[in-house]
This record gives structure tokens, C-alpha cells and sequence, in this order.
């Protein structure tokens, strides 16, 4: 059966946006949420970190089983279990009696989170690999634009019909997904037996250059703590700068969401770019740019400021995880894609499991500010390391 790519990635595409905007949707209301099912005053920062973090570490835990299955099974099947999961879990937070069982069901939602990457897997064993970058290029801005609208989305849902039943309408979304997918999605996937697959030191064997792509984990976790060591602050962090409290769910949701613009806009164009100079240069001025970006919110003075450089650093994340992706794309064997793709999404995981700990732990011992001053330190220490993983391969280039 021969496979449209094409119609595949824009159905992911779909996918991707519902799910990326659903689990980004309740970020700007989480410690709303937690205030309001009664949990301390001194301890909101500390349980509104917690419940975006276990998410993310159940997923990374779990990111292998389902990478090996993925390769095993079939990405679509992956896809759709990610899906159906996250439509009951994500629902059943609307019901939550308490923080306790908040954190709990967060845990399970990422669990069963895992539609992005396989996704992600998929598109990339099937594309043209002279085409891979313009193609996940344009599959992350799915993700991405997601992720950042949706705190648009979420802010005027939670104000037009209050948080629970945000829970229920994001609930509704991921059902949609689930649906594309089952009936448009195809994958001419031969189910591998479990003897039969290659072992997975095997598939980094085979790859040119395995150490760039044990580094290039490295550099997708420093870089996830990046981006969520911000998430349980900002909101909080808008609501000083207003000098208000109403309001404040619509104006944070826009704060974020303008960055989605941004990268809507950067990611395909930036694929297409690395796809002739190469991701490795399109990964490093992404970092310069975000850099720029996040060191002066710590000095801002007014929300508009925030939000116009939450606008120019949309544009560097259109360049990251795109270019990480389509590197790791480009070096994989085929028959081993999922499982690669598995560890970096590990190494995701992992970071967003950090970034709101220790942003929150900022927040709690130095103040809002400083949060964004530490983030920018680990923009730097990701430039370097980065640097150093693609040294070899830039002046390669030059020459």
C-alpha cells in the first residue's frame, strides 16, 4: 500500500495542535486550580510545580516502553492509545475533589501521553529524508502552535465557563483527535516479532555520528528546563506586573499564546532553511535568539513588554525542537526510529520535569524575577554545549 505523506502530516498536524493546545491549555489556571481546592497559601507554588511535573515524569519513565512497542507494533496504534488515555484522564480532573487526586491523575495522564513523538516517529519514516526537515518542521508548528495558543484558549474558556469544565472541553479535543486518527491516519506497518527486532545498541551502531545524538538528549532536556522552569510562575508573575487580579487568566493566556504566532510562522520556514545549511546552524542561533529574549523579561516593567518578547522568542522555538528532531531523523535507521525517538522524548520529559521545580524554587527563595535570569543561564550553558556536540560537523560545513 503505498502511503500519502503528505495527507498523513496534515492530519497529524491536526492531531498535534489538539493535543499540544489541550495539555497547554490548564497551564495559565494551575495554580488557580490548586489554590481553589484548597491547598496552603505558602504551598501553592510548591503543588502547582508538582502537578506539572509528575506529568511529565510518568511520561518519561514510560517514553520507552511505548517507543519499543511503537517499533514493534506501529506508530498509529501509539498514537491512538496516547489519545483515548489522555481524553479519560484529562476529563476526570474536572472531578478532582482535591489537590491529592489532582497530582494523581496528572501522573496518569502522562502515562498515557505519547501522541506527539510517535507522531513525530511516524512522519519521519515515511517522508523523504532530503524533505525531513521541511516536513517536521511543519508537523512541530501543530505542536508548538498548540502549546501556545492554547493558554489563549484556556484563559477565555476559564472565564467564560469556569476551570472544571475547561477539564471537559480539552477532554472533548483529545477525543476528536483520537477519531482523525483512527479513521484518516494510515501506516503500512508490518508487525515486527519481538525476536525479530533489532536490538536497540544495534540501531546506534548503524548511525554515522552516535554520539552527536547522545548529546543532542542532553540538549533537548536542558533546553525543556528552559522553556517550563516558567510555567508555574507566569501567571503569577503577570498578575504583579498588572498590579490586578481581574483579568488575569485572559491576559496571561495572550502573554503566552503570542509566542505561537511567532513560531507558527518560523517552524516550516526554518525546516526548509536547515534542510540546505543545516539544522545544527538553524539549533544554535535558535538558542542565541531565545537567549536574547528571556534575559530581559526579568526587567520588565509592564505586560505589554513581556508579551513582545514572548513574540520575538516564538521565533527561536520554531527553530529548536523542529532542527532536534529532524538531525535525529536524518541519522536514525528506520527500523529503529521510534525507540531513538523514545529517548529524546525521555530527555524531554525529564527537563519539563525539572524546569517547574526549579522554577518554582526560584520563585519561592529569590522572587519572580530571578527565575527568568537562571533560565537565561541555562540558554547559555545549552549554547556551549551545543557548540561543542556540532564542532566537528560546522567546521566540516565551512570547509
Amino acid at each position: 500500500m503505498k502511503i500519502n505523506w503528505k495527507k498523513n502530516l496534515y492530519i497529524t498536524w491536526i492531531g498535534c495542535f489538539l493535543t499540544g493546545a489541550s495539555i497547554s491549555l490548564v497551564m495559565p489556571f494551575i495554580p488557580i486550580y490548586v489554590e481553589q481546592l484548597g491547598a496552603p497559601k505558602n504551598k501553592i507554588e510548591l503543588y502547582s510545580g508538582l502537578a506539572i511535573s509528575l506529568t511529565a515524569l510518568s511520561a518519561g519513565i514510560v517514553a520507552p516502553i511505548w517507543g519499543k512497542l511503537a517499533d514493534q507494533k506501529g506508530r498509529k496504534m501509539m498514537m491512538i492509545r496516547a489519545a483515548s488515555g489522555m481524553t479519560i484522564t484529562m476529563g476526570a480532573l474536572a472531578f478532582v475533589p482535591n489537590v491529592f487526586y489532582l497530582l494523581v491523575f496528572r501522573l496518569l495522564n502522562g502515562v498515557l501521553a505519547g501522541y506527539i513523538p510517535n507522531a513525530t516517529a511516524m512522519i519521519s519514516s515515511q517522508v523523504p529524508r532530503e524533505k525531513s526537515g521541511w516536513a517536521l518542521g511543519t508537523l512541530a508548528t501543530g505542536g508548538v502552535a498548540g502549546s501556545l495558543i492554547g493558554p489563549l484558549m484556556g484563559g477565555v474558556l476559564a472565564e467564560a465557563f469556569g476551570i472544571k469544565n475547561v477539564f471537559l472541553i480539552t477532554s472533548a479535543m483529545l477525543l476528536l483527535t483520537t477519531i482523525l486518527t483512527i479513521f484518516f491516519v494510515k501506516e503500512d506497518f508490518l508487525p515486527v516479532q519481538k525476536e525479530n527486532m533489532i536490538d536497540t545498541k544495534e540501531i546506534f551502531k548503524r548511525m554515522s555520528r552516535p554520539g552527536m545524538i547522545l548529546g543532542l538528549f542532553v540538549t533537548t532536556m536542558i533546553l525543556q528546563v528552559s522553556i517550563t522552569s516558567i510555567s508555574p510562575i507566569l501567571t503569577l508573575y503577570i498578575r504583579e506586573l498588572s498590579g490586578k487580579s481581574n483579568g488575569t487568566l485572559l491576559i496571561s493566556g495572550i502573554i503566552v499564546s503570542c509566542a505561537g504566532i511567532s513560531a507558527f510562522i518560523s517552524a516550516p520556514i526554518l525546516g526548509r532553511i536547515g534542510d540546505k545549511i543545516g539544522n545544527e546552524r538553524i539549533l544554535l542561533g535558535g538558542l542565541v535568539v531565545s537567549l536574547l529574549c528571556l534575559f530581559p523579561m526579568a526587567f520588565v516593567q509592564s505586560t505589554f513588554q513581556l508579551g513582545v518578547l514572548r513574540f520575538l522568542l516564538g521565533f527561536s522555538t520554531g527553530a529548536l525542537m523542529p532542527s532536534i528532531n529532524s538531525i535525529i531523523s536524518k541519522r536514525t535507521p528506520r527500523e529503529g526510529i521510534s525507540r531513538v525517538f523514545s529517548f529524546n522524548q525521555m530527555a524531554t520529559n525529564f527537563g519539563q520535569v525539572l524546569g517547574p521545580l526549579i522554577g518554582s524554587s526560584i520563585a519561592s527563595y529569590s522572587g519572580y524575577r530571578f527565575v527568568f535570569i537562571g533560565t537565561a543561564c541555562l540558554v547559555v550553558l545549552n549554547i556551549i554545549l551545543s557548540t561543542i556536540n556540532f564542532r566537528g560537523l560546522l567546521q566540516n560545513k565551512k570547509s
